[in-house]
């Protein structure tokens, strides 16, 4: 589908990659990875035609699409987000409006005349056409692609130039998606997205009918959603199969066999130079050492390239808290007559690392707001416990920093007792190098300035810490840093993120904010999916039924209005009308023989469906999690047996009445 050859690329004076060779197939899902400055956006704006190569060429197949989503920059105005999106359409459009045009000839024109038969042919080429691309169904696809996105049915509507940068780019990415290019180059596209619409994309991607090439800092994104992985690596191009985590290994597995590679030249290499060294003024050996040398000169020298350095940076221990952090009773929070929450209750203990998760506007920021006191709650109280010591990083944390000090400075005077040289290694991990620990904070972007106070944070951290989307701005280098130090961190930690990876690894409970609740779970992120699924399909309702299986209320409605007899026996000949062995058979009215014969099938496939959770429900009882927990597993544990009992008897009942009939 496209391919480069011998392609290479410099910026400036130094060299991006050199001798690429890569074929790139329809529907292969791949994701470009490097470290920072490899070149890896330099590339895909090479993909996109945006930027040409210095050496070698790029072919692709003719008529192929290719779109682009840069990590930045881009701006919608002139139209509602709707009108935006739909404009990718504007094609199929024309065809709608071309059949309404022909379908008002024919109505006008002779049916026997050429022209109509020139415009019925027309009418039926493009109609057919307008169907296979599915035309009538524009308006559902924006919609479904909107929503999955995170944009409200009232965002819809808004003209695009009233959205942040942000949202702008969500727009745009809304627009490739639906436009559905043959090859989709996506740069950093989750770096605007929330964890819902994170897991939305994950799954739109897994299901995209052409290839894609995508660039992202979140390890679990790319592990889900890839089967390919392009390596800028030595100003070259290294391909491996598979997801994200196979490269890691097999990246590892490379490396370790190219220092023995290595290693055994340079042993090779010692040993030549040495005979060389030891015979080089003897005549008898003039021979053999120009067979040396020559053998020495054709050597193609291999090169193991300087691996990034692993930091790992341990928080310095705050003093300890008391056993319960803070506690919250009936919370609440509105803004004026809008309502964000109402009647929270939970208890943060010491030493829990809590996710804090919704959707975007459900009230997370506001959430830990009242939890640091930057606000106060409209309704009810949170308690601080005993020597409880807050520090909150906000998502425009860089304004309450000193422009005019330098980072270095600035950083030193809150971390006194630590080295330096440490200082310099965390803040090249957060990406400041060199000479960057000597700039002014002011000289720095809102992204590197929130880097910087995160970084400042770790140096010197409270009891009890509260961070809004820490992993924005940050690669998967300084992320695992993060990670690594807040997972041996004693203290207490809320945190927002929608980096999934960075969850997975962190996360002890997980507290929710959605539709104006606030629920706390009780494990890890893991375990709040697999809970959240098994509560959205208990509290499901039943698919609704045919009147010939009818559920069981339904059933006990008709048995009320039918007559009470379900079987009219018919008496024999004797003076009293008791049966006898002479009766004949009793008679079941056929249409409510029919409904209770459903209703059993229903009953035989609930009862085991019902068993099933209620076996689930008990091994579930048998780990402990907490009190809390243990008390609404055995509440669930207690209906599900019951319901389970009234199933049974149910079926029972019936089976009877029908065998006596």
């Amino acid at each position: 589908m496209l391919s480069l050859q011998n392609a290479g690329k410099r910026f400036g004076p130094r060299t991006l990659f050199l001798e690429a060779n890569w074929l790139i197939r329809s529907n292969e899902k791949t994701a470009l990875v490097g470290a920072n400055g490899t070149g890896k956006t330099t590339l895909m704006k090479v993909l996109a035609g945006l930027e040409t190569l210095d050496y070698g060429a790029m072919q692709q197949t003719r008529g192929m699409t290719i779109g682009y989503l840069p990590q930045e920059g881009l701006r919608l105005t002139g139209r509602t987000v709707f009108d935006e999106c739909l404009t990718v359409f504007d094609g199929i459009r024309d065809m709608e409006r071309e059949i309404e045009q022909l379908a008002g000839q024919l109505s006008e024109l002779d049916h026997g005349s050429a022209g109509y038969e020139a415009a019925a042919e027309r009418f039926s080429l493009v109609q057919d056409r307008f169907h296979a691309l599915d035309g009538y169904a524009l308006d559902a696809q924006v919609g479904s692609v909107l929503t999955g996105l995170g944009f409200g049915k009232e965002d819809w509507k808004r003209p695009t130039g009233e959205f942040s940068g942000g949202w702008q780019m969500r727009i745009a990415l809304a627009r490739l998606l639906l436009a559905k290019p043959n090859l989709l180059l996506l740069d950093e596209p989750t770096n605007h997205l929330d964890l819902e619409s994170r897991n939305w994309l994950e799954d739109y991607l897994r299901t995209y009918p052409f290839g894609y090439i995508l660039t992202s800092h979140d390890r679990y994104f790319l592990d889900v959603t890839i089967d390919r992985t392009v390596e800028i690596w030595n100003k070259r191009l290294t391909i491996y199969q598979g997801n994200f985590t196979r490269y890691l290994k097999e990246k590892d597995e490379r490396r370790a066999q190219l220092q023995a590679a290595y290693r055994n030249q340079r042993d090779q290499i010692e040993h030549l130079e040495a005979f060389i060294s030891r015979f080089r003024y003897q005549a008898t050996k003039a021979k053999q050492v120009q067979s040396r040398i020559k053998e020495l000169e054709k050597i193609e020298r291999i090169e193991v390239p300087e691996e990034e350095p692993v930091i790992h940076f341990r928080f310095p221990q705050p003093p300890p808290s008391g056993r319960i952090v803070v506690e919250a009773e009936e919370l609440g929070k509105s803004y004026g007559t809008k309502p964000v929450f109402a009647g929270a209750r939970f208890s943060i203990m010491r030493g829990d690392r809590v996710a804090l998760v919704g959707v975007n506007g459900a009230g997370k920021s506001t959430m830990i707001r009242l939890l640091t006191a930057t606000e106060a709650p409209t309704a009810g109280t949170v308690k601080l416990g005993h020597n409880v010591a807050c520090e909150y990083f906000a998502q425009d944390q860089y304004k309450v920093l000193d422009p005019e000090a330098r980072m270095l400075d600035d950083i030193g005077r809150v971390a006194r007792k630590v080295p330096e040289a440490e200082l310099r290694s965390l803040l090249g991990c957060f990406l400041f190098s060199g000479d960057d620990a000597f700039k002014p904070l002011g000289v720095l972007s809102g992204g590197e300035r929130n880097r910087y106070a995160l970084a400042r944070i770790l140096v010197s951290p409270s009891n009890f810490l509260l961070l809004d989307e820490p992993t924005n701005h940050l690669d998967m280098r300084a992320k695992d840093v993060l990670l690594e130090a807040l997972e041996a961190f004693t203290g207490t930690v809320i945190f927002v993120s929608h980096d999934r990876y960075f969850i997975d690894g962190l996360a002890t409970r997980v507290l929710e904010v959605e539709n104006g609740a606030v629920t706390m779970y009780e494990g890890g992120y893991e375990d709040y999916m697999r809970r959240k699924e098994a509560l959205s399909a208990a509290a499901a309702p039943q698919p609704e039924r045919s009147p010939e299986s009818p559920p069981g209320r339904d059933f006990e409605r008709l048995q009320e209005a039918a007559p009470q007899a379900d079987c009219a026996p018919e008496p024999a000949a004797g003076s009293n009308g008791t049966p006898s062995a002479g009766v004949r058979p009793r008679r079941l009215n056929p249409i409510r023989q029919k409904q209770m014969e459903d209703r059993c099938a229903f009953l035989e496939e609930e009862v085991p469906r019902v068993e099933s959770s209620l076996a689930h429900t008990e091994e579930q009882l048998g780990v402990y999690v907490s009190a809390a927990e243990t008390q609404r597993l055995t509440e669930l544990a207690e209906h599900l047996r019951a319901q389970l009992a009234a199933l049974t008897t149910e079926w029972e009942e019936l089976m009877m009445q029908l065998e006596s009939c």
